[in-house]
């Protein structure tokens, strides 16, 4: 695996490069989101792949003693609704992907690789009529004015697209590192379950997956399906309980999740 270069410190108001880190790695990835399933998950066998986390899934690595390769995280309220977990993911994470906002005033240790999220532009006509181009996939929904705004990035140096959930930023992310195969872990997308990381009687971060589910997030994992997974960028389900269909993302039990990551 490639080396991702070194970067300036965000403490001095300059930011890493997305364009920099672009294709610089390979193999398998694993995609660390927060639904139940995850606590079930071996973490530890799995410490050997690099591990983009989100969120409060940084409660798993913490507790596996693992350093998550990437964290990233588009909620920006997540900050004030667990600022315990969010400190933990600053001070435990090689990279981070935030919002610029998000990094004012955080307590980053030094050598923390600190890249700048933003929102790609909504494709355009031209863009719809040929589905995308080098840089991005689109929804040929011409006739709909958010189907059109259904994307997948494969740069994020022009910004990633939204679907309502960040697990599709980490696999946007993904993609643009140049990773080949990704395990998604603990991608329930179950609201009525909730996540790991939270407890009867402690803080929980709103949710908005039921709301998204039809409008954004089944779409653009679509998307995905039908035009972005090939057999240079295979993903690959270890949730049994996930709501994404296994005919979009093959689903995998845990025997064979290990010979993937062998």
């Amino acid at each position: 695996m490639n080396p991702l270069p070194s970067q300036l410190n965000a403490e001095r108001g300059a930011f890493s490069s997305f364009e920099a880190c672009r294709n610089t790695q390979q193999g398998t990835v694993v995609i660390l989101a927060s639904g139940a399933s995850a606590r079930h998950f071996p973490l530890g066998e799995f410490a050997h792949l690099p591990i983009i986390a989100m969120n409060g899934s940084v409660a798993l690595t913490a507790a596996c003693a693992v350093k998550p390769f990437f964290y990233v995280c588009t909620d920006k309220s997540f900050r004030d609704q667990q600022p315990a977990l969010f400190a933990l993911a600053l001070r435990d994470s090689e990279r981070l992907a935030l919002w610029p906002e998000q990094f004012a005033g955080a307590d980053i240790p030094p050598g923390t690789e600190c890249y700048p999220l933003h929102k790609a532009a909504n494709p355009g006509v031209f863009d719809c009529l040929r589905g995308g181009g080098a840089s991005h996939v689109c929804s040929r929904a011409l006739w709909s004015k958010r189907g059109s705004s259904i994307a997948f990035s494969k740069d994020l140096s022009i910004g990633y697209y939204d679907a309502r959930t960040v697990v599709y930023v980490a696999l946007q992310l993904a993609y643009h590192l140049g990773f080949e195969q990704v395990l998604l872990v603990g991608v329930d997308l179950d609201q009525s379950v909730g996540r790991f990381y939270e407890t009867d009687d402690g803080e929980h971060s709103p949710c908005g997956l039921d709301q998204h589910w039809h409008s954004r997030i089944l779409p653009a994992l679509t998307l995905m399906a039908e035009q972005v997974m090939d057999e240079h960028f295979r993903v690959y389900n270890v949730s049994a309980s996930s709501r994404i269909p296994p005919a979009l993302v093959p689903r995998i039990n845990l025997a064979e999740a290990r010979r993937i990551a062998a």
